[in-house]
């Protein structure tokens, strides 16, 4: 990725401020009695969080992130696993990082093909995991102990998974 764009990642402590910071302005208007600005607050954020969320992949680049590539990798059949059972493949994300949704796609679509299992686990509301795993940026893509941060592409993906396939990989963890 060219150096002069941001990483393609959310930071968590910038997300959950992002939606204090929207509670402050409801609770501001609210306190101050302008019901009208309080109203257009609360609809108006959300539109426009919506509208990043569902345009995020043709707008980043001008919000400093660069373009949204996608690398397609020739996926093989899954590598016989000793243990009998698919790799594990844990994803963890954070409510309204633009970037989330696209790399659990991305899985989903790898999930058919290389036959691993998925675990989704949204690290909103959820601090614990954030300390015990030391996430701080998401998306977070983990498969036996590697991970991957931020927006990958499905060559990435299909990478770590096959990794993580690896019969010498599996018995070690």
């Amino acid at each position: 990725m060219n150096a002069q764009f941001k990483e393609q990642q959310c930071n968590v402590a910038g997300l959950a401020l992002s939606w204090l910071g929207y509670a402050a302005g409801l609770g501001y208007f609210s306190y101050q009695h302008q019901w009208v600005a309080a109203l257009l607050w609360m609809v108006g954020v959300l539109c426009l969080r919506w509208a990043l969320f569902r345009f995020f992949p043709l707008i980043s680049r001008f919000l400093g992130y660069g373009r949204i590539v996608e690398k397609f990798a020739p996926i093989c059949p899954p590598h016989a696993n000793p243990r009998g059972a698919p790799v594990a493949v844990n994803f963890y994300s954070f409510f309204s990082c633009p970037f989330c949704p696209i790399v659990l796609a991305r899985l989903h679509a790898l999930q058919k093909q290389m036959g691993f299992t998925l675990n989704t686990f949204d690290v909103t509301l959820n601090p614990r995991m954030l300390l015990t795993k030391g996430i701080r940026s998401v998306p977070v893509v983990e498969v036996s102990g590697h991970q991957l941060v931020g927006n990958s592409t499905t060559e990435q993906l299909a990478g770590l998974i096959a990794l993580g396939q690896l019969p010498e990989l599996s018995q070690a963890s």
